[in-house]
């Protein structure tokens, strides 16, 4: 059959006019796609980077905890709060896992789980079982006054409370002046008392017959006693170091030493030792005094962490800066906080027993 007018017969490529529109481009890459997963990138990174804000500064203090060391400023005051670190650690562990990366999970379960660690009671527990007679028996409170304005709520309490010896600090020259009155003078007819300024002056009254004795060097007094319970003695120091501010870290520092110094050199002495110590179980500094031999009545009463400071905070929050130490010749009967109106430090009554 011979090809028609119409018919091509053709070999190769196909003539111009029956080669048809060309091949479409290749589909462009979905741009909606990639702007989502670029804002995902982005979202990722702003949760990465806010994991590091909530982790960093709390991962400081921690080393130095670990470390058994107080730090520069402003670490021993954050260790001050070591407690609440879970709060942001717990937002730190939140967004590393939004950030989706591995290292930043990996962090923030190490800051919890290193903050809970630090969170056990520090020392032993209290022994089981007391056997010392009732005659044996007393109360000590120890009380900060902020510059003397708490005056009439502790005189309202050591009527209501009656606790054999007292601890007080931030007693203005007005407080002296008052301790000495008569209504005082009735309740507790020993005393010593160191004058000073406003946050300087010291006192310790007792319902027992007791003597000074040389105090602990501080810039804000520590007055210390012999204290006659019946046939025995024991030694009475209160505790009021400088506070852990920025310029006075070292005073800090050195004052807790010598604390931790005066309680080592009395090792099986009957001691209690009272006061406003500016620091917690999570300074090392405050650790070495109870290392010396020392119980802290509150640990011992299961009460270790129930704060004393700030009481614009405290309770539910705030750190236990305040403290009743005694040897191991002693037996503890219970803990008690109270507020104090005027102060911001709440008073700690120990009931304690002189085996």
């Amino acid at each position: 059959m011979q090809p028609g007018a119409d018919d091509y017969e053709y070999r190769g490529a196909p003539p111009p006019e029956l080669r048809g529109a060309p091949d479409p481009p290749p589909a462009p890459r979905d741009a909606h796609a990639a702007a989502r997963r670029a804002a995902r990138r982005r979202r990722r990174r702003v949760w990465a980077w806010l994991a590091v804000l909530f982790l960093l500064p709390f991962s400081v203090p921690l080393v130095f905890r670990g470390l058994d060391l107080d730090g520069p400023s402003p670490v021993p005051q954050m260790l001050a709060f070591l407690p609440w670190f879970l709060a942001p650690a717990w937002l730190g562990l939140v967004a590393a896992v939004l950030a989706r990366r591995v290292l930043p999970v990996v962090w923030a379960v190490a800051v919890l789980v290193a903050t809970g660690w630090f969170l056990q009671p520090y020392g032993p527990d209290a022994p089981a079982g007391t056997s010392d007679p009732p005659g044996n028996r007393f109360r000590v409170l120890t009380a900060n006054l902020h510059h003397g304005d708490a005056l009439p709520a502790l005189r309202e309490l050591l009527r209501d409370e009656r606790p054999q010896l007292v601890a007080v600090q931030e007693c203005d020259p007005a407080c002296a002046a008052a301790l000495r009155a008569d209504e005082v003078r009735d309740l507790y007819p020993h005393r010593v008392i160191v004058e000073g300024g406003s946050a300087e002056g010291s006192a310790l009254l007792s319902a027992y017959p007791l003597r000074s004795a040389p105090p602990v060097p501080g810039m804000l007094a520590m007055p210390g006693a012999v204290v006659d319970v019946g046939d025995r003695s024991l030694r009475l120091q209160l505790a009021h170091p400088m506070p852990p501010l920025l310029e006075t870290i070292g005073p800090w520092e050195r004052e807790l030493g010598r604390l931790a110094d005066f309680a080592d050199e009395r090792a099986g002495e009957p001691l209690v030792m009272a006061g406003d110590f500016n620091a917690t179980q999570d300074h090392a500094a405050f650790r070495a005094v109870l290392d010396a031999g020392l119980g802290d009545v509150a640990r011992l009463e299961g009460r270790s962490r129930t704060p004393t400071w700030p009481t614009q905070t405290a309770p539910p929050l705030g750190a236990q800066i305040d403290h009743v130490l005694v040897s191991d010749d002693f037996d503890t009967h219970g803990v008690t906080f109270f507020d104090l109106p005027g102060s911001d430090h709440r008073a700690v009554l120990a009931d304690i027993a002189l085996r």
